[in-house]
């Protein structure tokens, strides 16, 4: 039998098929069927820095109910909707799902700023969540600002929390940075012990008829994965972090490819929402007929051996190659 068992964020995982942040997790019995299916973690939805923000605001309200500054302030926060739950109810979930199952339950911060990120990051750990992700959702627009500022600023944070919080941190990234290697490297400096390959910024479309701007959610597709996996490639063994791919993870071929890369987990949400949480199973037993046929003993002699420093090529995956491609259509 294959030995499909991994470490992601030095959590022990008996496979690397990990539930990514979603919906998924708004259930204690969704997440109890994600685990009959074969996966081995989940990661809870984002709690939003909007919501600390506007929870903070509602404090600061009673407090000074009756002024002009409350009304004025609060007409700055974005609504967050119904994808959403408030702070409190999201540190409860965390305690439900730990309660519920016996796989590793990742919490999620989505903001940018400190705000109440260090505190609820400390709360999150304290409901009992085996590991923190932090995802960095940014649209920089300040024309003013640089992006060795903005990166100053997110290593900032992230210091920040690692001095409070002592479960492992991964960092969820946007492939939109300069230098990734660069900033990569820096984060392996900051106490991170993970990084996940990428987050989705979803678009918005315009509506022709109403003419406003109107958001447009498009779920994943297995042609996503190509990005992710060529950053994975590149990284592996010149940076001393655990690597999760998310974005475009369908079959079992895209898991075995993440692995190839050299990430330890392979992280699924699209596949699950669109076709259901049994799709799990179906990708595991995949995986493991693979391996086999190919006299594979385990995940782990997969992991990292079609990365750049492996191949023969490895300019298969800079520009070298660009030409070529172009020219094979």
């Amino acid at each position: 039998m294959v030995d499909l068992t991994t470490t992601y964020l030095g959590l022990e995982l008996k496979n690397p098929v990990v539930a990514s942040a979603s919906p998924l997790s708004h259930k204690v019995e969704t997440a109890q069927e994600l685990q009959k299916a074969g996966v081995a973690a989940l990661v809870m939805h984002s709690l939003f820095e909007e919501q600390i923000i506007s929870e903070g605001l509602k404090i600061h309200a009673d407090l000074l109910r009756g002024t002009e500054e409350y009304a004025e302030a609060i007409s700055y926060i974005p609504e967050v909707g119904v994808y959403s739950i408030g702070p409190d109810s999201y540190l409860k979930q965390v305690e439900r799902l730990k309660k519920a199952v016996s796989i590793p339950v990742i919490g999620s911060l989505n903001g940018i700023t400190p705000g109440g990120w260090v505190e609820y990051a400390q709360k999150i750990q304290d409901a009992g969540a085996d590991a923190l992700e932090l995802n960095i959702y940014d649209i920089s627009t300040d024309l003013k600002v640089s992006s060795s500022e903005l990166e100053d600023r997110y290593l900032s944070l992230i210091q920040d929390i690692r001095k409070t919080v002592k479960i492992p941190l991964a960092v969820k990234l946007s492939p939109f940075f300069t230098s990734l290697p660069n900033f990569a490297s820096r984060l392996a400096g900051s106490g991170v012990n993970g990084v996940v390959f990428f987050n989705r910024f979803y678009q918005p479309d315009f509506d022709l008829e109403a003419l406003e701007v109107i958001p447009n959610l498009v779920l994943s597709n297995s042609d996503e994965l190509r990005l992710p996996l060529r950053w994975i490639a590149i990284l592996y063994g010149r940076v001393n972090l655990d690597f999760a791919l998310t974005s475009g993870v369908h079959t079992s071929e895209d898991v075995l490819k993440a692995m190839m890369a050299g990430a330890k987990v392979a992280m699924i949400a699209s596949e699950f929402l669109k076709n259901g949480i049994n799709q799990a199973a179906k990708i595991l037993a995949g995986m493991t007929s693979w391996l086999e046929e190919r006299e594979y003993t385990s995940i782990k002699q997969l992991q990292g051996s079609m990365s750049q420093k492996a191949i023969a090529q490895p300019v298969a995956f800079e520009r070298a190659n660009y030409m070529r491609v172009l020219s094979s259509y």
